[in-house]
């Protein structure tokens, strides 16, 4: 029960996403392509909330994958979606220009 509130309020250990990102991990971009077109990690890939089920199939399953979008709340579902289809190193990584700050 306490590694789940723990995970819930962000009190666990800390990703480094930088890390993550060097050792293979892909950052799937799931806002829209207007949102994406307007500003974007560079090197991430676009793959809209919408859509997700269709881009699945073209990811391996044991790719490292962080996701990331405007808020935070695209991005969490997404992971969701990602989970439930088989893959198992998934990250919320949130807003897309909080997470492109934690990747320098």
């Amino acid at each position: 029960m306490i590694n789940i509130l723990k995970q819930l309020f962000g009190l666990g250990p800390k990703t480094n996403y930088a890390d993550l990102v060097n050792q293979g991990a892909i950052i799937l971009d799931v806002r829209s392509p207007a949102e994406y077109k307007q500003g974007h990690i560079k090197g991430s890939t676009n793959a809209p909330l919408n859509e997700l089920s269709k881009h699945i199939s073209k990811i391996k399953k044991d790719t490292t994958i962080i996701t990331c979008c405007a808020s935070g709340m695209r991005s969490a579902s997404a992971k969701s979606i990602l989970k439930s289809n088989g893959f198992t190193e998934v990250y919320n990584g949130g807003g897309w220009s909080s997470l492109q700050s934690k990747l320098k």
